[in-house]
């Protein structure tokens, strides 16, 4: 065999090696039937207020021309920020029903709540998107289509939401922003602010999700619409009148687009002037990290523990007034 063959050779195993070890950890991890909260696993949805009239399901044009869903409410001040706020995992704009229409009856800001892009009651495809970057495009063009000529802009994220708000800071279109607003975001798994599968949350899909990034490493993205995460929704949600409109798993580029990116404390540096609240026992990632997080990469943060869960904090009396403090002096 020549010096070329024998280079051609090395060359060609050394791709095919880790391609077929990539191949078989994608293919050797797969989701279960119909997850769901089994024994407590899960988060407190007891803590939910009970919900109220939904405001109206608008719509958007995107970029690609896709139609996209959202809610609005309005304060009726002409000097008001808008306020983008975005949903945590599995769920949907309906999430901010009551603290949307809060803050725009003390007309503290105008609110707009999109169902992102595989959410929601209809989507085209559930817990699927074209691409990693795409959630930060849809929330761009949102908010290119909702503000008025010099209005400021907020964007307020809950867990998985607020990961994207930092995402969005750290990004292309960061600097459409003015202020965030930060209630118990992901940051990463590896943050000190993680606890394993989100307290029980999260079905994470490691062994693929280990596989498809050595894919994408070498530029094979023909498998991201692979399914590498599920949520244990419980029973009183799946079997109650919006169960249909859960969210239940994600793909591979929906779960890394709607996260900071690896080097997360670049996108945490991004931030512009922030308030981020978490409730004290939140059973998805450790309070108490958060602030020595955060404040060891950037200076523009405002802080605070409200007694409450990770789901209970959006629509907590002391999140509200903290919101509306930040919003007050913005």
């Amino acid at each position: 065999m020549s010096l070329v063959s024998k280079i051609a050779v090395s060359v060609a195993l050394g791709v095919a090696i880790p391609g077929c070890i990539a191949l078989g950890l994608i293919a050797s991890d797969r989701p279960v039937a119909d997850l769901r909260a089994d024994g407590g696993a899960g988060l407190d949805f007891t803590s939910l207020p009970a919900g109220q009239e939904p405001a109206p399901l608008q719509t958007y044009r995107a970029r690609d021309g896709a139609v996209q869903g959202y809610r609005r409410w309005d304060s009726g001040h002409d000097d008001a920020p808008l306020v983008v706020a975005v949903h945590g995992s599995g769920w949907h704009g309906m999430q901010f029903e009551g603290l949307g229409a809060a803050l725009a009856g003390q007309g503290l800001a105008d609110v707009v709540a999109p169902d992102l892009r595989g959410h929601g009651p209809n989507p085209q495809r559930r817990g699927d998107i074209d691409h990693i970057s795409q959630f930060e495009e849809d929330l761009a063009d949102l908010i290119a289509q909702q503000t008025r000529d010099g209005q400021r802009v907020v964007m307020l994220g809950h867990s998985s939401g607020g990961g994207l708000v930092i995402r969005f800071a750290g990004g292309a279109q960061g600097a459409l922003l003015d202020g965030a607003i930060l209630l118990a975001p992901f940051v990463q798994y590896d943050a000190p602010t993680a606890r394993p599968d989100s307290g029980g949350w999260a079905r994470v899909l490691t062994r693929r999700v280990i596989g498809l990034s050595m894919l994408n490493m070498a530029g094979i993205t023909a498998l991201n619409h692979l399914p590498v995460i599920q949520f244990r929704f419980p029973d009183s949600v799946l079997d109650g009148p919006l169960g249909d409109t859960a969210t239940r798993a994600y793909s591979f580029r929906l779960n890394t687009g709607f996260s900071p990116r690896r080097d997360w404390r670049a996108d945490i540096a991004a931030l512009p002037g922030f308030l981020l609240v978490v409730g004290d026992h939140d059973e998805a990632f450790v309070a108490e990290a958060y602030e020595p997080t955060f404040s060891g990469t950037t200076d523009r943060g405002q802080y605070a523990l409200v007694p409450s869960g990770h789901l209970g904090v959006v629509d907590h009396p002391q999140t509200r007034a903290l919101i509306a403090g930040y919003l007050a002096n913005f």
